[in-house]
């Protein structure tokens, strides 16, 4: 499982015309889910996103977690993440979780993640989204669940 961590202003997904889920201060998280992943390696990853540093101190310095600043987490379904692009011109997505158990898993992440933080807001699992950003720093980080 891989999560693509933005650190943001403000952060907003929209389907159809329609905002389905939007955050103030807070992390984007892109979610890519493998074959091999499942509920361990999805509570793993809650547990380092949560820990991460990644927001500023009183000192300027990231020592401080989402949860330690209060802040909104989106989570945005990317299986694009989970694409091997090391030959040729065109990804493959040998290595992506299929449909069904991809969405089994996004879901059961979603619910774990609002269990253990709020606000947590999240995109339409396979939608065509419109992902809005306002990337603060900007700060990314690729973490993986292993």
């Amino acid at each position: 499982m891989l999560g693509l961590l933005q650190r943001v202003s403000e952060a907003s997904v929209t389907v159809d015309n329609n905002v389905v889920g939007e955050i103030g201060q807070g992390i984007l998280l892109l979610l890519g889910i493998q074959k091999n992943d499942g509920t361990a390696t999805a509570d793993k990853l809650i547990d380092k996103i949560l820990a991460y540093r990644m927001f500023a101190d009183d000192n300027n310095k990231m020592n401080c977690s989402v949860q330690q600043i209060g802040g909104g987490i989106l989570v945005v379904s990317q299986f694009t993440l989970a694409a091997d692009t090391n030959k040729g011109l065109r990804p493959s997505f040998s290595s992506a979780a299929p449909p069904a158990q991809a969405q089994q898993l996004y879901d059961y992440f979603v619910e774990q993640l609002r269990v253990r933080h709020q606000p947590v807001a999240a995109g339409i699992f396979a939608a065509d989204m419109k992902v809005a950003l306002v990337n603060d720093g900007p700060v990314t980080f690729m973490l993986s669940a292993e």
